[in-house]
Order: C-alpha cells, then structure tokens, then sequence
C-alpha cells in the first residue's frame, strides 16, 4: 500500500511543468503587484511616484496621471486613492513607518485636491 502511494506522488511530480529561472525573469516583473504598478489598466504612473518626498507631489502626481488616463474604469478620484491604497496595503511591512505615514497624508491631500472634503 505504501507503495502505491509512493508511486502515486512520483506520478504527479513528473506531470508538473519545471520552472523556467531565466528567460522569463528578466522580461517580468518579479512580483504581480509589481506588475500592476508598472502596467496597470487604470493608470500610467510617473516612475518613483510613491517613493517621493511629498505627501503633496504624490498626490499631484496620482491626481495627473487619473486624469490623463483614458482607461480607467471609474471617476479620476477613485481610481488615484485605489492605487494609492493598492501600494499601502501591498508593501506592507516592507514599508518604513516614516513612508507609511507619508503616503497615509497623501490620500488626505488627495481628497483635497479633488475637493471631497
């Protein structure tokens, strides 16, 4: 019995697919939500747009890029805080407190550059 179960493993080890380390490494980014930030449907993002000084310039910049967007799906407002909380919540702990902070004060200055508060 033991061995049917051993041969049984051995079975669907073989019919997966090996992992390729290469090619495909160099041309994808390496994570999903990586992807999304760089090639998302709803916004094209200036490059380093989180990673600024600002909580002001990263809201300027988030409210350019949902207005200039002519894919999005949904209103300017909505889709800049969606990708700013998108970034928040995937960075996680990664995330220095000093920059969570930062971009927590963007969302803020977001609302008032859209005037939703």
């Amino acid at each position: 019995m033991t061995e049917r179960r051993k041969s049984a493993t051995r079975k669907s080890a073989r019919n997966t697919p090996a992992r390729r380390k290469g090619s495909t490494a160099k041309t994808s980014p390496k994570r999903w939500s990586q992807r999304v930030t760089q090639q998302s449907d709803a916004l094209d993002l200036e490059a380093g747009v989180f990673k600024q000084t600002s909580a002001k310039k990263i809201a300027a910049s988030l409210k350019r890029s949902a207005e200039r967007s002519s894919r999005r799906k949904t209103g300017a407002y909505r889709s800049a805080l969606s990708m700013l909380t998108f970034y928040i919540n995937r960075a996680g702990k990664n995330l220095p407190k000093a920059q969570v902070d930062r971009l927590q004060r963007a969302k803020t200055e977001l609302k008032h550059q859209f005037g939703r508060e």
